[in-house]
C-alpha cells in the first residue's frame, strides 16, 4: 500500500484526495496546507490527520507526495521530496519561471526519484483514443492541429495577480496537449491576445482571450484557441486534420437528449466546468502514477514535458509582448 501524502488543501486537492483514497493500492496518510483549518478539513473527510508540509516530507513512513499548492511553490517542494526519497506527482505548471524549473530539473536528476507532472488531459478517454488512433496511422500523417479551450467565466482579478498570465495557467494545459499530438514541440510560435471579457484582467497585465499559431519544423501547423469566458459552458475540443482523414474529440454535454421540433433542433450544453468534464481523467491519471511507481517504469508525463510546455508559454508570452514570432529554441 502506498502512503500519500498531499500537499495543500483547495479545490484541486480535493479532486486529488478522491482518487488517492479511491484507488486499492494507495491510501491518504497526511494533508498539509498553508491554512492548517483547510488541511483538517479536508483530512477529516477521508480518515486521515492533519500535518505540517515539513513533517509530511520528513516522514520516511510516506512514500509519495501529491503536490497541489500555489505554483510558486512547486519547484521548492518536489526538490525538498525527492531529496526526501518520495514519489512525486505535481500539479502543473513546475514554476512560473522557466529558469527556477530547468534548476529544479537539475536537482531531481540528482536523486534518482521519479517526478510526475499533472497535465491530466493526457489522461482523458476521449483524447487517448484519439492519439491512439492517430498512433494507428488512421488518417495519415498529421497536418492541422486545432485545440478550442474556453472557460465559462473568468477567474478573480485576485488569482490572475499571481497565476503567472494565460499563457503559463490556461493555455499550457493546451501547450501540452499539442505535444502529446504531434509528438514533438514547434519550432516557431506566435501569439495574438487581448483583454475583452474583463477589463481588470488587462489592468492586471493579463489577457483573457488569445490565439496562439505554431508551426514544425516538417511544416505541420497547430492552433490553439483560448477564452476566459463562454457563455454557454466549458468548450473543450481537439481536432486533427491528416493526410488521409480526421480526428475530432467533441465536447462533454450536460446530457445526450436531441430535442427536433418544428422550431429546430436543440440539445444539451457542455457540461459546466473542469471538475464535471475531467473527473475522470484525474483517476486515470493517479491509476497511471501508481502503475509507474509499483512497476519501476518512468512516470507518463515527466518534469521534461512539464519544461516543454512551460518553455512554449513562455515564447508565447514573449510573442504577444512583441508581436512578433519566437522560435522556441530561444527560449
Amino acid at each position: 500500500m502506498l502512503k500519500v501524502g498531499l500537499l495543500g488543501a483547495g479545490r484541486i486537492a480535493g479532486v486529488h484526495a478522491t482518487a488517492i483514497s479511491s484507488h486499492p493500492g494507495s491510501t491518504l496518510a497526511a494533508v498539509s496546507d498553508f491554512h492548517p483549518e483547510n488541511a483538517e478539513k479536508l483530512a477529516s473527510q477521508y480518515g486521515s490527520v492533519a500535518r505540517t508540509t515539513e513533517e509530511i516530507i520528513a516522514d520516511d513512513s510516506i512514500d509519495a507526495v501529491l503536490i497541489a499548492t500555489s505554483t510558486d511553490t512547486h519547484s521548492v517542494l518536489i526538490e525538498a521530496a525527492t531529496q526526501a526519497g518520495k514519489a512525486v506527482l505535481c500539479e502543473k505548471p513546475v514554476d512560473l519561471s522557466l529558469e527556477r524549473a530547468r534548476a529544479c530539473q537539475k536537482v531531481t536528476a540528482t536523486t534518482g526519484k521519479p517526478v510526475m507532472i499533472g497535465f491530466n488531459r493526457r489522461f482523458d478517454p476521449n483524447f487517448g483514443t484519439m492519439k491512439a488512433a492517430l498512433i494507428a496511422g488512421e488518417i495519415g500523417k498529421p497536418e492541422l492541429l486545432s485545440i478550442t479551450s474556453f472557460d465559462p467565466a473568468p477567474p478573480p482579478v485576485a488569482y490572475v495577480k499571481v497565476s503567472g498570465g494565460l499563457f503559463r495557467d490556461m493555455m499550457i494545459h493546451d501547450f501540452d496537449m499539442a505535444n502529446f499530438m504531434m509528438g514533438e514541440p514547434p519550432v516557431w510560435i506566435m501569439a495574438a491576445g487581448s483583454s475583452i471579457v474583463d477589463p481588470e484582467i488587462g489592468a492586471a497585465g493579463d489577457v483573457d482571450t488569445a490565439v496562439v499559431t505554431m508551426t514544425y519544423a516538417d511544416g505541420r501547423i497547430a492552433v490553439i484557441k483560448n477564452s476566459r469566458r463562454a457563455v454557454y459552458g466549458y468548450d473543450q475540443r481537439v481536432e486533427l486534420l491528416g493526410s488521409e482523414g480526421l480526428l475530432q474529440a467533441q465536447n462533454m454535454l450536460e446530457n445526450t437528449v436531441v430535442k427536433s421540433t418544428t422550431a429546430g433542433v436543440t440539445g444539451a450544453k457542455p457540461t459546466y466546468f473542469f471538475l464535471e468534464r475531467y473527473m475522470p481523467s484525474y483517476a486515470a491519471e493517479w491509476a497511471a502514477f501508481m502503475e509507474a511507481i509499483n512497476g519501476g517504469s518512468a512516470v507518463p508525463v515527466t518534469l521534461e514535458d512539464g519544461i516543454a510546455a512551460l518553455a512554449m508559454a513562455e515564447a508565447a508570452t514573449r510573442s504577444h509582448k512583441t508581436g512578433a514570432p519566437v522560435q522556441l529554441a530561444d527560449v
